[in-house]
């Protein structure tokens, strides 16, 4: 008899969705559980069941490790995956499985507890004989002893969270004036999102790729390692594209690392899925990073290389099989790369988005992989990290799979919610990634002037796509008819528009030359002019003719607002033609309002008081990660509308001020 028969995923999401998916195909019954912000959820779709956990916020719900068990309990599930975040690397829940007779698809609470501290796992590799940075991982963690051992390690340096990871509490510091500072924030950052304020020290290693080592363990001793990532391309400390293998990776240095991951990994024991993670030098020196206890978001990627199912791996461990493969039977083939598509906007600092998902259709191409939690009408929620989906692309070279992958991110159409598809196409296109030759340094370097960073100004051929279809709207409606056959004949009185995107508004006039099925018009703003044939539509596709080029165009219309998908992804345009005069007010520089859903962490100023241009005013905690909000300009709050804990709408005003002269 199998160790188990039904598998609870205590995870939302993509990844829920993923080890659903393998779950299924070997025979077993799977339990979603959600939030009551996850209630029409994909994941909760796929699953035999589903139990409600709790609300919204996390520390209500998927970090609740009573109603987890509960929720097992409740529907017979004898085995819980974690999937990755949340409570994947809890050593109290690994325990609570354990307690309550469940097994937990993943290594010993020991291995847990032990590589979930930064600080004790370094202590532990040191004495294992594995590299590692030169630092500081002591217990004494007062402001004086961490500003001594940082005068003693040189700068620059990295402030760390000792159980932290995906970028939260780390700081690069180049210089000790800027040490408490930065080690306050970080400690902040680390407490609020990891419930510890722990901090390690370490030497800066500057231009380093990351490099990363699948290990797999089972509970007959045997430790194996299946090739590695590069992790190198990051955006402050959070991995933007993975690929496998290494674009400088040697058989050697492969064999040097692999079996350095694999010494970790005996080190505690290891059973299950893990990974090493090391930062690699320009002269090919390696240094222990940390260790992940748990399957990696980029986990895919190896998948693709080896051919091998890391998740029926892991349920297979745990039953306690042993590894299907010995190290010498490990093979890779080819090239896998890997992009995470995240609900954000990189032309305005990655501010994370929120809003309904009103149209996902991402192209399947052979050799494309897209695993997502993601189905149309559903709310993208401040609640949870932004990623959305992850597009994964296997080639037999390296530069098949980052050519696929380009056009399976460029055709990923995602409405009503801003995603990064502009930025990573970008990115996968830039000369210097295209070769090889991205160290952690990439972004910094060579991206920081991109236009896919810079706020997009809706082109002619955009504008004309929006006023034939707003046009085409109007013509149904008054003949009230579908179709095209409705539309007012050609006249000389050409259709005005005004769009908006954003604060700026686009005046377009169109001009019907030929009505019809097959309607002819001409679209212009200012001197310029564009010939623009209808072919086709249908409420999701728009086929059409501009200056003889034919396209297919996605789009979403709902009244007076319309979100189209092109090059520049997700644009969203409000027709405010018949706005009376004047339009809406736009409010004064001097009101500070939310970004986004969020909740409020801490408010620093009070009602009367004077602030200065760029003082900070207010901290919003959205999607995992701290968003600090500024004064725009000198002068009196008047009015401080939100307290410390209050939830907030996006657009929500927070803070007046009123403004003072110089």
């Amino acid at each position: 008899m199998p160790a188990f028969n039904k598998i609870l995923i205590a995870n939302r999401g993509e990844i829920a969705c993923r080890v659903m998916r393998t779950a299924i195909e070997l025979g077993y019954r799977t339990v979603a559980v959600y939030s009551e912000a996850d209630s029409d959820a994909r994941h909760v779709k796929i699953a035999d069941e589903a139990v409600c956990i709790g609300p919204a916020q996390v520390s209500q719900s998927y970090l609740r490790i009573e109603a987890i068990i509960e929720a097992a309990r409740k529907t017979g599930a004898d085995a819980i995956h974690p999937g990755y975040g949340f409570l994947s690397e809890n050593a109290d829940f690994a325990r609570a499985c354990e307690a309550a007779g469940i097994v937990f698809i993943g290594p010993t609470v020991e291995a847990i507890h032990l590589m979930g501290s930064k600080r004790l796992s370094k202590i532990a590799m040191l004495e294992a004989g594995v590299p590692c940075i030169p630092g500081y991982e002591g217990a004494a963690q007062d402001d004086e002893t961490l500003a001594s051992e940082a005068e003693r390690i040189g700068y620059p340096l990295m402030i760390k969270a000792s159980a932290g990871g995906g970028g939260r509490g780390m700081r690069l510091v180049q210089e000790s004036s800027e040490l408490l500072g930065q080690i306050r924030t970080a400690r902040s950052e680390a407490q609020n999102a990891f419930g510890s304020g722990e901090l390690i020290l370490e030497r800066a290693v500057i231009r380093p790729r990351h490099v990363e080592i699948q290990v797999f363990g089972d509970q007959h001793g045997n430790i194996l390692y299946l090739g590695e990532r590069d992790c190198s391309v990051q955006r402050r400390h959070q991995k933007v594209v993975e690929e496998a293998p290494c674009p400088v990776m040697t058989p050697e240095l492969r064999r040097a690392m692999g079996e350095a991951a694999v010494k970790a990994a005996a080190s505690v024991n290891y059973v299950g899925a893990g990974t090493v993670e090391f930062l690699l030098d320009a002269s090919g020196e390696f240094f222990f990073l940390e260790m992940n206890t748990r399957l990696q978001v980029e986990h895919p990627v190896t998948e693709l290389i080896t051919g091998q199912d890391l998740v029926a791996w892991q349920i297979r461990v745990a039953e306690g099989q042993p590894l299907p493969l010995r190290q010498d039977e490990i093979r890779l083939t080819g090239h896998a790369m890997e992009v995470r598509l995240y609900a954000e906007d990189s032309a305005a600092g990655f501010l994370p988005q929120t809003g309904q998902v009103l149209r996902w259709e991402p192209e399947l191409l052979s050799g494309v992989r897209i695993d997502h939690g993601l189905v149309e009408g559903q709310a993208v929620t401040p609640f949870y990290d932004p990623m959305l989906a992850k597009v994964i692309a296997y080639g037999e070279t390296r530069d098949e799979a980052r050519r696929k992958l380009v056009r399976a991110v460029e055709q990923c159409v995602l409405l009503g919610v801003n995603g990064n598809q502009r930025f990573l196409a970008n990115l996968l296109k830039h000369p210097e990634f295209a070769a090889g030759n991205a160290t952690t340094a990439f972004i910094v370097e060579h991206f920081a002037d991109d236009p896919s960073l810079r706020p997009h100004t809706a082109s002619l051929a955009e504008l004309a796509m929006a006023a034939a279809l707003l046009y085409q709207a109007s013509a149904e409606a008054r003949a009230h008819q579908p179709g095209l056959a409705g539309w007012r004949s050609a006249g000389s009185a050409p259709w005005r528009f005004v769009l908006k995107q954003g604060e700026h508004k686009h005046a377009v006039e169109l001009d019907v030359l030929a009505s019809g099925p097959q309607a002819q018009l001409r679209v212009r703003r200012g001197e310029e002019q564009l010939s623009v044939r209808l072919l086709a539509s249908d409420g999701r596709w728009l086929t059409l003719e501009l200056d003889g080029v034919r396209r297919r165009q996605a789009y979403h219309l709902e009244g007076e607002r319309l979100w189209l998908y092109g090059e520049h992804g997700n644009l969203e345009l409000l027709d405010v033609t018949h706005e009376p005069a004047g339009g809406q007010n736009a409010a004064s520089c001097g009101a500070v309002k939310a970004p986004m859903d969020g909740a409020i962490v801490d408010v620093l100023i009070a009602e009367g008081a004077s602030v200065s241009r760029g003082q900070l005013l207010v901290v919003l905690e959205a999607m995992k990660m701290e968003h600090p909000l500024k004064a725009g300009v000198d002068g009196i709050v008047r009015r401080v509308g939100v307290s410390q804990g209050d939830q907030v709408k996006s657009r929500q005003l927070l803070v007046e001020i009123e403004a003072v002269e110089a």
